[in-house]
């Protein structure tokens, strides 16, 4: 009983440093957030109880354009899901048909993940430069100058350009797990299906992607909460303009916080952003809850 009960004091002890940083840096935030959302305060004040009125200014008030913002961040994430996952899935499928230079491809097309953001973000802001930006230079010598604008500056086309980087960055990570899911599916069962007389697609639709299932389930939750909580790149290339044509919950958080001076309502879109991310993680996991045979 005494050795029963060292073991489990020694056990306790080896995760307490893991579970004090879990608490610092993920519990506490949340608790702290949850708490000052109830509350108007402009970070000197003393703190005023105001209730629920920060949520419902939240989602009425125009001022603050949140449900805008939201809208633009759904938008990013059904783009991620729809567009980028597809692509992503189709290069894991070809790499993993044992092409020449495999490994190196492999390499390249995750690289955007490894480089920094803000590097990427200084990137794509000279490619859409409207005087010497690559793009435009490009338009100008096929001849389509009519083509031409300020790819960041016009609120039409603004949320788009800023999108395709943030799509773009992503598609090496996706397909680096959705490669690692196809290249563990048993030989045995490709052969079996090779036997049948499967095509290559037959096989990617009936055999592969059925048993990389999990896979996909994971890649489609970090796509949709990522898309949620999108910031550092929109920050760098638009900061959320012009006219909040790019604003997202996170740019429009950081507006409130450090430009209104209005934590309480920072606090509140913060809770909203965690709230909305474990209920689409909930859909997304039931979508793909499999029935268990009786």
């Amino acid at each position: 009983m005494r050795k029963t009960l060292t073991y489990r004091i020694n056990i306790f002890l080896f995760l307490l440093p893991a579970l004090f940083l879990f608490v610092s840096v993920l519990i506490a935030p949340i608790a702290m957030s949850t708490y000052y959302s109830f509350f108007n305060w402009n970070g000197l004040k003393t703190p005023e109880f105001i209730g629920i009125k920060n949520y419902v200014e939240l989602f009425t008030s125009k001022s603050i354009s949140f449900i805008p913002a939201l809208k633009n961040s759904l938008l990013l994430a059904f783009l991620s899901v729809f567009i980028q996952l597809p692509f992503s899935l189709w290069l894991a499928l070809k790499l993993s048909k044992r092409i020449r230079g495999e490994r190196a491809f492999i390499s390249i097309y995750f690289m955007p993940v490894l480089i920094s953001t803000v590097v990427i973000g200084q990137l794509w802001l000279k490619i859409y430069n409207p005087d010497y930006g690559v793009l435009n230079v490009a338009l100008r010598a096929i001849g389509l100058e009519s083509w031409t604008r300020p790819w960041l500056g016009d609120k039409q086309v603004a949320l788009g350009a800023a999108f395709v980087p943030t799509l773009w960055q992503y598609v090496g990570y996706h397909m680096l797990l959705m490669y690692a899911g196809v290249k563990s599916v048993p030989p045995e069962l490709l052969e079996a299906g090779v036997l049948d007389g499967c095509t290559e697609g037959q096989l990617n639709r009936h055999i592969i992607i059925p048993y990389i299932k999990p896979i996909l389930r994971v890649s489609v939750i970090f796509a949709v909460t990522g898309s949620l909580k999108s910031f550092d790149l929109i920050y760098v290339l638009t900061n959320g303009g012009p006219v909040h044509a790019t604003e997202v919950p996170s740019t429009l958080m950081l507006n409130l916080l450090f430009l209104r001076n209005r934590y309480g309502m920072g606090s509140t879109i913060a809770v909203m952003l965690i709230l909305l991310c474990f209920a689409f993680a909930l859909l997304i996991n039931l979508a793909f809850k499999e029935e268990k045979p009786v």
